[in-house]
């Protein structure tokens, strides 16, 4: 497989910084060998995408927190996952907060739309990240990031990089859910968005969770994209993010996991955030990361 690394050093869409750093934990964990060593060939995004300083920008309007920062990342950050699709290329896009999935769904929309084929979402994540500017309740746009995919919201994200909404929700599945906002969760319920949430992994098993949502995701769409979110795996596990959620996906659930997205043979993207080296151990989350990473890209045991 031919992989594209795109770096997104974006920390505005969360209250603590230090997942501007992600992408360099990341590289540290040697994500590149790693996937060069299954065989992949793996080339760098030489166009970097200009993210300022925070410390220099304007918050602006307090329930959508740097909007205008983050849109002008995502819009080049589109642009760059659409060229990769039409390339031929997996582009394995590295957070940054996980507000950047606006820019990376509407890159995978983009292709998608313009190739009359449809594609579905695995949100692997302990939140729903389903906000929007009158349900959030902290005015952080890496909660809102998915509902704007998904066409609700404020129209600066939902029309971002085009009018049309990204993503069916009806084609999304989120696998972790532990921490949903009051109106969040009405939110998802109405868009029809379907939801395994860790009571679900408990009770009925990681294989089985699985099964139900490929099962969910038909044959039709032709590819999934995952995002991975990092807080998704217990704290114990992944100490190194911004908003860590007890009772979280064990190393070997979420490693199953990965490994029965790749034997589905439709990951076409995915993206990895909210990596904060920061607050990690000896770089442990993003070590964790690369592994789950080499794991939906084919790393098996035997």
């Amino acid at each position: 497989m031919h992989i594209r690394l795109i770096e997104v050093p974006m920390d505005f869409g969360a209250n603590r910084r230090g997942v501007d750093m992600g992408p360099s934990a990341l590289r540290q964990a040697g994500l590149k060998a790693s996937l060069e060593r299954l065989g992949h060939r793996v080339e760098e995004e030489k166009r970097a995408i200009r993210i300022p300083i925070q410390e220099h920008t304007e918050e602006g309007d307090p329930r959508m927190k740097f909007l205008a920062p983050i849109a002008a990342g995502c819009e080049q950050l589109a642009v760059l996952v659409e060229e990769a699709l039409a390339a031929g290329v997996f582009p394995l896009v590295m957070g940054g907060d996980h507000s950047i999935a606006v820019g990376t769904l509407a890159g995978v929309g983009n292709f998608n739309r313009q190739n009359n084929t449809d594609f579905g979402v695995v949100w692997i994540d302990a939140h729903g990240d389903f906000n929007t500017r009158q349900t959030t309740p902290s005015g952080n746009i890496h909660g809102m990031s998915l509902a704007a995919s998904a066409g609700l919201g404020d129209p600066r994200l939902t029309h971002l990089a085009g009018t049309q909404r990204k993503v069916d929700p009806r084609n999304i599945v989120i696998i972790g859910l532990r921490d949903v906002d009051p109106e969040e969760k009405r939110n998802l319920k109405e868009a029809g968005v379907k939801c395994f949430t860790m009571a679900d992994v408990d009770q009925l098993g990681m294989a089985e969770v699985a099964s139900l949502a490929l099962a969910h995701l038909p044959a039709h769409l032709q590819s999934l994209h995952v995002s991975f979110d990092v807080d998704s795996l217990d704290p114990q596990v992944a100490p190194g993010v911004g908003t860590p959620v007890q009772g979280g996906l064990t190393y070997r659930e979420l490693h199953l996991l990965m490994e029965l997205l790749a034997a589905d043979g439709r990951v076409a993207s995915a993206e990895v955030v909210e990596v904060n080296p920061i607050l990690d151990v000896r770089n442990q989350t993003a070590t964790v990361a690369v592994e789950m990473l080499s794991s939906l890209l084919g790393a098996t045991i035997l």
